[in-house]
């Protein structure tokens, strides 16, 4: 039997700042009265991270295979707040599982525990198969909406939690990043090659994107950005867990989208799983897993499905950023404005994250600055560089964003 990794990490859902000794309970999905583990968290709202069960590699290799991820039950606790338990997270071999959990304060004994199911996996279970649109959409008429003069990442995307014509569905208001993560981790997974990854991370992004440019939805008077059903647009689940593998691709490439020439917008990248639906024209989600095998880079996959025309592009426009990256690594020697922006950032983030050190805002790069990104990365769950490169930057800039609102 293979193993796969779990962490747990608990915030308040107000304010968004972690919590310190919330108690964990992990069960197997089968046995609700036994728990296999016992967790407190840290300062930083993080639980210890632990080795779980899960099935043999192959079966998230192959189209058709046995249930290719264990199931695991949750149950999170903290005095004067809320319960919660999450039940079926997804445990794939090899791969680190994170599992966000946001609690509301409510008054103690005023609420029976709440439940969260997270469904099958879209590889795994059915789904209706995707409404064909066109790749390039009409503009909506400018009057009373926004068109964007270029393509910009939102800093959050409100998701329509089912079919978009049913108004009894709940809106969720998710940060941009987590909601691709979310999605990612819903459509693919985090076992198969890091170029198939890559790949369909950027038809996931640029679907959005496009969704966002558009304003798809809303110029139909609807009051969001996107919906959570496979008819119409991408698997979201509220509440899932989702993999550092997937994670990590999308801290990299979440300004990144697929356009081809003469057109504005991004590319509206529709895709399927290839195998049960078959999509001519559109990305094969089992088929980019095979062409990574076979030696294939992700913009090399890309063409494969959307023609040899389209190309890459990246937007700086990212709402809710105080500062866009400025184009260098930042390492032990750097300094500079660029420099400084980071330390102040992190020392921002540090009075709810104490396990990030205080530091001088000098704008010299040394070994103090290099420690505290380094922390910052292993909180976070990113390759602890101690570096700042783009994906850093944008993950301090976000977090000192939403530490800053607390």
């Amino acid at each position: 039997m293979s193993t796969g990794r779990l962490q747990i990490n608990v915030f308040d859902k107000t304010i968004g700042k972690p919590l310190e000794n919330a108690k964990i309970r992990i069960f197997k999905s089968d046995d609700s009265e036994t728990s296999i583990f016992e967790l407190t968290t840290n300062s930083s709202g993080q639980s210890d991270t632990i080795e779980l069960s899960a099935p043999p590699l192959e079966y998230s290799l192959a189209p058709n295979s046995p249930q290719p991820y264990s199931d695991y039950n949750a149950e999170i606790v903290k005095e004067n707040y809320e319960q919660i338990s999450v039940e079926k997270i997804q445990i794939l071999p090899n791969a680190l599982a994170t599992q966000n959990i946001f609690l509301n304060p409510i008054p103690p004994a005023s609420q029976l525990p709440i439940q969260f199911i997270i469904p099958s996996h879209t590889l795994y279970g059915e789904y209706p198969p995707k409404i064909i649109e066109d790749s390039v959409k009409e503009l909506p008429n400018a009057s009373g909406l926004v068109i964007l003069d270029k393509v910009v990442v939102p800093e959050y995307i409100v998701v329509h939690d089912g079919d978009p014509n049913d108004d009894s569905a709940p809106n969720y208001w998710i940060p941009y990043k987590d909601y691709i993560k979310n999605v990612a981790s819903c459509e693919i997974y985090a076992t198969w090659p890091e170029e198939s990854i890559k790949a369909n991370v950027l038809a996931i992004n640029s679907f959005t994107l496009n969704r966002v440019y558009t304003e798809w939805y809303r110029s139909r008077g609807k009051n969001f950005t996107i919906t959570s059903s496979t008819a119409y647009d991408q698997k979201f689940v509220y509440q899932r867990n989702i993999f550092q593998e997937i994670s990590n691709i999308v801290d990299s490439f979440f300004a990144t989208f697929i356009t081809k020439p003469n057109i504005k917008q991004p590319l509206f990248t529709q895709y399927c799983d290839g195998k049960n639906v078959t999509c001519p024209n559109w990305l094969s989600q089992w088929g980019s897993k095979e062409l990574a095998e076979n030696g294939l880079g992700y913009v090399e996959i890309l063409q494969n499905y959307y023609g040899n025309d389209i190309y890459l592009e990246s937007t700086n426009q990212v709402t809710g950023i105080p500062v866009s990256f400025p184009g260098e690594i930042l390492q032990l020697g750097s300094s500079g404005n660029a420099v400084r922006t980071i330390q102040s950032q992190l020392n921002g983030i540090s009075d709810n994250y104490p396990l990030i050190n205080k530091l001088a805002v000098d704008g010299v790069y040394g070994q103090n600055t290099a420690d505290a990104v380094k922390k910052f990365q292993n909180i976070f769950g990113m390759p602890e560089t101690g570096v700042v490169d783009y994906s850093t930057w944008y993950e301090i800039s976000k977090v000192y964003t939403a530490v800053k609102r607390i």
